[in-house]
């Protein structure tokens, strides 16, 4: 289950405690949503090869809805540009997404007959945590998930 929290409530990671990162300046633009995608799906294809991690397909797939749900909504609530970070750790590779909104979002109640507006709620379904940090300018979302489709504690 996802977890909201405040920065101070989970452990910091250590730069060089990632296996394999990258970050990524995108556009304002709607181009921007499949340039993430296939950032991300490049990322992970790097990371198989180079770093020789077992990635699954459910994580790919997992990974790329989660970046074009994330950068959807920064487009469609910030102005300016959005930054993206990608990175592994041994078992997880978290998507880092910064936008210059600082209004920290909260999902919809469940709701099948609304239209739009289900991003958050999907992110939350999918991630195996989720951590919103208000920044002094913007704010920056986390999402983390699972490698494989099992997840060690």
């Amino acid at each position: 289950m996802p977890v909201e929290s405040q920065p101070d409530d989970r452990e910091r990671i250590e730069p060089d405690a990632y296996v394999i990162q990258a970050g990524y300046a995108l556009g304002g633009d709607g181009g921007c949503i499949a340039q993430a995608r296939h950032h991300a799906a490049d990322f992970l294809t790097r990371a198989r090869v180079e770093k020789g991690l077992t990635i699954s397909s459910r994580a790919m797939d997992l990974t790329r809805l989660v970046v074009s749900e994330l950068i959807t909504n920064a487009l469609k609530y910030a102005p300016g540009p959005i930054l993206m970070e990608l990175r592994i750790t041994d078992a997880m590779v978290e998507v880092v997404i910064w936008d210059s909104d600082p209004t920290v979002p909260t999902a919809k109640t469940a709701d099948p007959g609304r239209i739009g507006q289900h991003g958050l709620e999907i992110v939350k379904a999918v991630a195996h945590d989720l951590v919103i940090e208000r920044q002094s300018v913007g704010k920056q979302i986390t999402a983390g998930i699972a490698l494989t489709d099992t997840v060690r504690s």
